[in-house]
């Protein structure tokens, strides 16, 4: 699906999603990964919805978002209770939500100047 947004001025935003890619700003990943309005982490450890750690949300909760949006793939998942307990302690929400969903959201929460992040799984 593409997404026409006028302004980037906002941020990082999400331009296109399909099976196992994402464009953000006109540059297509095709691993799983970690944006944020000003930052995208590449090199963000999971690749699968299955691969979460505690680890992995303790990263999250250091860029200090107001929520966290988890596109778990091509499926809505969600991950135990235990595995977000560092976001939770921070008061950082957690919404999992297909990949597509996920985009969208956060695209949204982006043009509303949100501190909002993005957890990718694409596949």
């Amino acid at each position: 699906m593409k997404f026409r947004l006028a302004d980037h001025a906002a941020g990082y935003a999400i331009q296109a999603y399909g099976p196992g890619e994402v464009n953000i700003n006109g540059r297509i990943f095709r691993r799983g990964l970690l944006v944020t309005p000003l930052r995208i982490l590449e090199d963000w450890r999971p690749q699968r919805f299955e691969d979460l750690t505690a680890e992995d949300f303790a990263q999250v909760a250091e860029l200090a978002p107001e929520l966290l949006l988890l596109g778990t793939g091509p499926r809505q998942r969600f991950p135990a209770p235990h595995l977000y307990a560092a976001l939770t302690a921070r008061g950082i929400a957690l919404e999992a939500m297909d990949t597509g969903a996920a985009c969208r959201t956060y695209n949204i929460l982006l043009t509303e100047g949100r501190r909002v992040a993005l957890a990718l799984f694409l596949t």
